[in-house]
């Protein structure tokens, strides 16, 4: 990681949040920032403390999308295309699609601008939660260009081919309370970061076994065609987490009204 972008705390209830630090820039993506964003997202994935992670953008927006002006600095956009060895995605589709890669759940607090690349960052997260004035646009098309972070892993999963065709086609902006009718916001709220935080700490109350195997099954069977797949991976992460330790605590702190106690996952 070339310059500071990201900061990265972790509390001891397993709650992680995610700063994107470039408030000057409205959080505007660079390389640095791209880089930044890849090796926090790799770093939780290897934290077996992390049960909920919080992501959003310090100042007013969550991410404008891409810096243009930082286009042909560090190889440009070569660089960002290019898949390294091992990863399905390039280096601009992981800032969005690593988040998969996180095992905790992962909620995005979307305030300000969330254009372009900075929505599909935002997409590659669990749930979103946006102040009804957000702004958010597939934006791509205002350079002539497609969007390419990911995005075909994420909106197909929250809205029709038309409505995904529509905004991409016009670029045009959307507030929080029509992304959230259209279902690309879970919720809006007036204090995204509280209610994301909020929400964290709820799950990571949770036991993170079960917690991490839900995520597990709907990211691996949603919208899928292999219902027989689909119906096998539930049966196996269920037998997986019966008479397990968490389990059993989640039963035993249920019977008995007391918090549970869960052991973070090995």
């Amino acid at each position: 990681m070339s310059e500071h972008r990201i900061r990265v705390d972790v509390d001891d209830a397993g709650v992680a949040t995610v700063t994107l630090d470039r408030a000057e820039k409205h959080n505007a993506l660079d390389r640095a920032m791209f880089d930044a964003i890849v090796d926090a997202a790799d770093r939780l994935a290897r934290d077996r403390r992390v049960r909920a992670v919080v992501l959003h953008g310090d100042g007013k927006s969550f991410c404008s999308g891409l810096d243009i002006s930082s286009l042909g600095e560090n190889g440009g956009p070569s660089e960002l295309l290019a898949r390294e060895d091992g990863h399905l995605a390039n280096l601009a589709q992981r800032v969005s699609v690593d988040w998969s890669r996180v095992a905790a759940p992962v909620i995005a607090a979307i305030t300000g601008n969330c254009f372009g690349g900075g929505l599909q960052i935002a997409l590659g997260a669990d749930i979103r939660y946006a102040t009804p004035d957000a702004k958010l646009s597939v934006m791509e098309v205002k350079w002539g260009l497609v969007p390419d972070m990911g995005i075909t892993q994420s909106l197909p999963r929250l809205v029709g081919i038309d409505v995904a065709k529509e905004l991409t086609f016009t670029g045009r902006i959307l507030s929080g309370t029509e992304a959230q009718s259209l279902g690309i916001v879970t919720r809006t709220v007036e204090d995204p970061l509280a209610a994301a935080l909020d929400l964290a700490r709820e799950i990571a109350g949770k036991s993170p076994h079960a917690v991490q195997a839900a995520k597990r099954l709907y990211d691996e069977t949603w919208a899928g065609n292999d219902p027989a797949a689909a119906l096998l991976l539930e049966s196996e992460l269920q037998v997986s987490l019966m008479g397990s330790p968490n389990q059993l605590e989640a039963v035993s702190a249920g019977m008995t009204k007391r918090p549970a106690n869960f052991a973070d996952p090995d």
